[in-house]
């Protein structure tokens, strides 16, 4: 008799456990919320995206349903071919890009939408803190440009 029951116990809890299995009973969401994959291409990693890769790393596109799928693409150019090729939903990039393709005469040409920064940033850092810094500070020093073009 008590093998029956301890018999009977243990089958209850396997079946217990796989109803938890099958059903869900647990609590947890099988799966999350259905996230929208979003693709975006940007032209440079900068710190002017700062608050983009905050968002990203601590979920918070998730948490509105949303999935960055974050790919850096060097060159405006190469971001409107991204663009328009459809490998990606949405491009980082100079409102240049939008103009050259624009007179270009493509047909399905790109449409800038909104505008992240207002210039091209650059910075200036040294290897020891200099105090009361000028620009005159650098004559006769080499300096390192981030991209072509960077002049001082």
């Amino acid at each position: 008799m008590k093998k029956m029951i301890t018999s009977l116990v243990c089958a209850l809890v396997v079946l217990f456990l796989a109803a938890m299995v099958l059903f869900n009973l647990n609590g947890e969401k099988k799966d999350k919320q259905a996230l929208t994959k979003v693709k975006l291409a940007e032209v440079t990693h900068s710190i002017f995206y700062a608050p983009q890769y905050v968002a990203i790393e601590k979920g918070f596109f998730e948490e509105e349903g949303i999935e960055i799928d974050l790919t850096l693409t060097p060159g405006a150019d190469k971001v409107s071919a991204a663009v328009l090729s459809n490998d990606v939903d949405i491009g980082f990039a100079g409102s240049e890009a939008t103009i050259y393709v624009y007179n270009g005469g493509e047909k399905d040409y790109l449409k800038t939408f909104a505008q992240l920064t207002q210039k091209d940033g650059s910075f200036l850092v040294a290897r020891e803190k200099m105090e009361d810094f000028t620009l005159d500070d650098l004559k006769g020093k080499t300096i390192l440009g981030g991209r072509a073009g960077v002049r001082l």
